[in-house]
């Protein structure tokens, strides 16, 4: 078969037949990376008499945890509990401040974002100021004056502060409230709830369907609130009140080392979490309070005008027209922002609050030595919590955006 320079020259002059040359060329050059930077590892580590592996997560801990909701949910015990344990303890904790960051954050920075377009004097120079401050003074120095310069002030470890009627208390070692005590038969008041939730989701997608055809809807304001209370209230009495609560013990009397709130009684949330969440909740609150005003005003004020023609008032205009235009553009930038807490969660290893990397990437990692796997689990952890937000957000985004012809 004899070799036909026209043919060649056709291939390379065809564009397809170029990009396809170019694909594959990249593929075998990202291919050759991963295998020499695997292979150059190996070999390294080979040399320092180390190898890969993650049997070291069946290894018991030996090192202490401050209690939070992590040691609490997985029973921590040193010397007991496995660097398994230890990994979900930091999964648990930051995906506690990740989840309560967020609710707050977006609270605050809706309330803040509308706040900064009121026609109230006081209330829109008070967000202007808010945002100011907070967006340009870092949040590794917010976090430390929540902790050292706020927290920091409140009565010491054999004194307390009494919150809820006295029980619970807070001082220096944390916020003690009560802790529930799950009994036999929970399982069915659990079942029950997310039986009403499906319940009203289902109600409230019929409303809608009615409103679509008939023009009128149900009334949900008191029913669907009276169906998730209602429902899990009187399965609850049914099975005998399967829930007790632990209460927090204060000793302010006996020997000195044994004054204050007493240990596995109640349930404390240590100052740690509370100068992290403070902190990353404010922060981020600010960035949000922008990207909702930048929305608002991208909403043409016809709108706004029309809307008032038709005898509506400011709030619900604002509620009804405007806030559902301005989400299509405000949900991509506050992706970002939740992202950004999620990720910026980190930062309290700072004050050794034991979320992921403080006790998994930090204090097991220094008593392990398994830099590479560790590492890896918790860069995938974190990468694994971004693709869940964004797909969250992507599919919100698909629900509430414009629909065109």
């Amino acid at each position: 078969m004899s070799f036909d320079s026209n043919n060649l020259s056709t291939l390379i002059r065809d564009s397809r037949v170029r990009n396809i040359g170019y694909q594959i060329i990249i593929i075998l050059a990202l291919i050759l990376s991963v295998w020499w930077l695997i292979d150059n590892t190996t070999t390294n580590l080979g040399n320092r008499g180390k190898s890969l592996g993650f049997g070291f997560l069946t290894q018991t801990a030996g090192f202490e945890i401050s209690h939070t909701l992590g040691t609490w949910l997985f029973d921590y015990k040193v010397g007991i509990s496995t660097y398994t344990d230890i990994y979900f303890i930091g999964v648990t904790n930051t995906l506690l401040i990740a989840i309560l960051g967020i609710f707050f954050a977006s609270l605050i920075g809706f309330s803040i974002g509308i706040m900064r377009l009121s026609s109230n004097i006081v209330l829109r120079y008070f967000a202007t100021a808010y945002v100011e401050v907070i967006r340009n003074i870092p949040l590794l120095l917010q976090l430390f004056f929540w902790y050292f310069a706020v927290l920091g002030l409140l009565p010491k470890a054999r004194s307390k502060l009494d919150i809820f009627g006295g029980l619970g208390g807070l001082n220096i070692t944390g916020l003690y409230t009560p802790a529930p005590v799950f009994e036999a038969g929970f399982g069915y008041v659990a079942s029950s709830f997310f039986v009403a939730v499906a319940a009203s989701i289902a109600i409230i997608q019929f409303s809608k369907y009615r409103r679509d055809q008939t023009g009128k809807g149900l009334n949900l304001g008191l029913f669907v609130p009276s169906l998730l209370i209602c429902l899990p209230g009187i399965v609850f009495f049914l099975v005998g009140s399967p829930l007790d609560w632990s209460l927090p013990v204060f000793k302010d009397t006996g020997p000195i080392f044994k004054r204050g709130f007493q240990p596995d009684q109640g349930m404390v949330l240590v100052p740690e979490m509370l100068a992290v969440l403070l902190s990353l909740t404010l922060y981020t609150a600010g960035f949000i309070a922008e990207i909702v005003r930048a929305g608002i005003l991208a909403v043409s004020k016809g709108q706004t005008e029309a809307a008032h023609s038709l005898g509506l008032g400011s709030g619900i205009t604002l509620r009804l027209v405007v806030i559902p235009q301005a989400m299509r553009i405000i949900i991509p930038p506050l992706t970002s922002q939740y992202l950004n807490l999620t990720k910026n969660s980190s930062l309290a290893v700072a004050i050794a609050y034991p979320e992921l990397v403080s006790i998994f990437a930090g204090t097991a990692l220094n008593q392990v030595g398994k830099e590479i796997e560790m590492i890896f689990m918790v860069m995938t952890t974190y990468l694994g919590f971004s693709l869940i937000t964004s797909l969250f957000m992507n599919w919100f985004n698909s629900r509430v955006k414009i629909v065109e012809r």
